[in-house]
């Protein structure tokens, strides 16, 4: 319980912080930082939907919060903004794509499976389960947090190779999430390989290609918002080092890297998959034995 405590103090502390930092330059609204508004709606979208979710003992809604609180944070900026530029129109627009994508699939795929199994102790016990959903509103700030400071900035600058590139980038990272998602989908769907696990198509080359295109698309709204990043508004850059760092530290990889080494660590196939193909960045490096 105590750690869990700890955990939620500071994952608020850490985003409050980054909050205040953003805020410098940001446009204001009723003399409040359109920024420091935006930054709370994931926090209180996640924790009033941590209420139902305890009570009922569901985690089905876990990522469908997460994606409206996308969308809303978005929306919010949009209607306080006086005046989106190019560049915040643009970084709205490929928050909200991903968003309705990514939180639309993985809806669908938890209410197919019945269970989200990262969960199932997790749900039952208050502190931890309000921690889960705390570090939710976390994600949500922080991993928008440059693209948010772009939209709300009161510096504004035309469109430019930052914002052609960013989006290119964007583009890059979103087309390889969604293939890779769609491979393991259809390769789940036939029974043959119910017990089997995917090494076909981008997962081929890439033990983890979602969480690549995952970061690379993040990458890109960060590059996007560069040029009217100013102060301590650079202090928002910390967006793609942060999703990185969960996704190949935290919640991500290690958790699906033990999880595959439970269920097929004994198997040769799977000795000779994880050997030879990298765990992110394809042909780049070897694979991991341990």
């Amino acid at each position: 319980m105590l750690r869990s405590i700890i955990g939620i103090a500071v994952a608020v502390t850490l985003s409050m912080l980054i909050a205040i930092a953003g805020s410098n330059n940001s446009t204001s609204f009723d003399g409040m930082p359109i920024f420091m508004l935006c930054a709370s709606v994931g926090f209180v979208l996640h924790w009033l939907g941590f209420i139902p979710a305890y009570l009922f003992q569901t985690e089905h809604y876990f990522d469908l919060i997460g994606s409206i609180s996308y969308v809303a944070t978005v929306a919010l900026a949009f209607i306080l903004v006086p005046s989106f530029d190019a560049r915040g129109l643009v970084v709205a627009s490929l928050i909200c794509v991903w968003a309705v994508r990514l939180g639309s699939f993985l809806f669908i795929r938890v209410k197919k499976a019945g269970q989200d199994r990262r969960f199932t102790q997790i749900k039952t016990k208050f502190f931890r389960f309000l921690l889960t959903w705390t570090l939710g509103g976390t994600w949500v700030f922080i991993t928008m947090a440059s693209g948010l400071a772009a939209m709300t900035s009161q510096s504004q600058s035309p469109i430019d190779a930052f914002l052609i590139i960013g989006a290119a980038m964007w583009a890059l990272g979103f087309v390889i999430e969604v293939i890779a998602d769609r491979q393991k989908t259809i390769f789940r769907k036939d029974p043959a390989n119910a017990e089997k696990f995917i090494s076909s198509g981008l997962w081929s080359i890439s033990r983890h290609p979602n969480y690549l295109g995952e970061i690379i698309l993040w990458i890109g709204i960060a590059v996007i918002a560069l040029p009217v990043l100013s102060g301590w508004q650079w202090v928002t850059l910390i967006s793609p080092i942060f999703v990185s760092f969960l996704l190949l530290k935290v919640s991500g990889v290690p958790l699906l890297e033990n999880n595959a080494e439970s269920r097929w660590g004994d198997d040769p196939e799977f000795r000779h998959y994880k050997a030879k193909t990298p765990s992110l960045i394809p042909y780049f490096g070897k694979g991991d034995l341990g």
